[in-house]
């Protein structure tokens, strides 16, 4: 059986965008399996959607084909990609919604560079593939600005999972376009400054700080006005707005049987401050 077809977007369940593309899929691969991974990114919000999609791409089988689109410069001048890493294909647009994918296997050569600026474009580590898509022939016609995801991503995706190699797409790449900052800082020792990446459907925060990111001993968790002493091993052990290490091995601020988002009034973005203490 061909590997899956996964779809990340930041396109609601309210029209029909999504199942247009899936139509899209099937009528170029009508034996295609298609897997949803979400369409709630919120709006727009690049760096949740790449989040995300390094988080659950790993437990798919292996060559899955992963479509992640995100794409607030649709129509622009912003290529699109197909990436290639062990294991996996990814089709997207080039705009840093591959970011934590390439940031988590370390494919780039060079750490991503200060130009003050949310992006920048950086060299990939040799023997990665990357293809721009510029191969129209594939491209469903005509092409509608304002949705790639239909019309190209699609179509490429559609093909990939028919056999085709991505190197019949377009020319090869060895650069692509990252976020500036996909970790979180460190102002100090023994301190942690990471952020909200989303609010899960239960409410739990979750946050970019790894277990790996994490000071050694006892922390103290502080998001906004609230403080948190110590990290819980599970949900049944806390009260009150809690810490634990979620499945992804990441950070998330918790309410047993509640909703921490809305207690705390939480949003993407916001900052989450862990620090050792003695």
């Amino acid at each position: 059986m061909a590997p899956p077809i996964t779809l990340l977007t930041d396109f609601g369940i309210e029209d029909a965008y999504v199942a247009v593309m899936k139509g899209v899929i099937l009528t170029r691969d009508p034996k295609a399996v298609i897997v949803d991974i979400t369409h709630a990114i919120e709006a727009q919000n690049i760096r949740q959607g790449g989040f995300i999609l390094a988080t659950s791409y790993p437990y798919f089988p292996k060559n899955s084909i992963h479509m992640a689109i995100v794409d607030p410069g649709v129509g622009g001048d912003r290529r699109g990609i197909i990436l290639k890493v062990p294991g996996a294909l990814f089709v997207a647009p080039d705009n840093g919604v591959l970011s934590y994918v390439i940031e988590q296997l370390s494919l780039n050569e060079d750490s991503v560079p200060e130009t003050g600026g949310d992006t920048a474009e950086v060299r990939l580590k040799r023997g990665i593939e990357a293809v721009s898509i510029t191969d129209p022939r594939f491209w469903r016609q005509p092409v509608c600005p304002t949705f790639h995801g239909r019309d190209v991503f699609a179509p490429v995706a559609a093909g990939l999972s028919l056999g085709l190699s991505p190197y019949e797409f377009g020319e090869k790449t060895d650069t692509l376009t990252m976020l500036s900052s996909t970790k979180p800082s460190v102002p100090g020792p023994d301190e942690v400054v990471g952020r909200v990446m989303y609010a899960d459907h239960f409410g739990n925060l979750v946050t970019d700080i790894r277990s790996s990111h994490l000071p050694p001993g006892p922390v103290e968790i502080t998001i906004g006005a609230v403080r948190i002493d110590g990290i819980s091993r599970h949900y049944e052990e806390t009260t009150g707005v809690a810490a634990i290490l979620g499945s992804s091995g990441y950070l998330e601020i918790s309410l047993r049987n509640g909703n921490a988002a809305a207690r705390l009034g939480a949003l993407p973005g916001d900052e989450v401050r862990v620090l050792g203490v003695t």
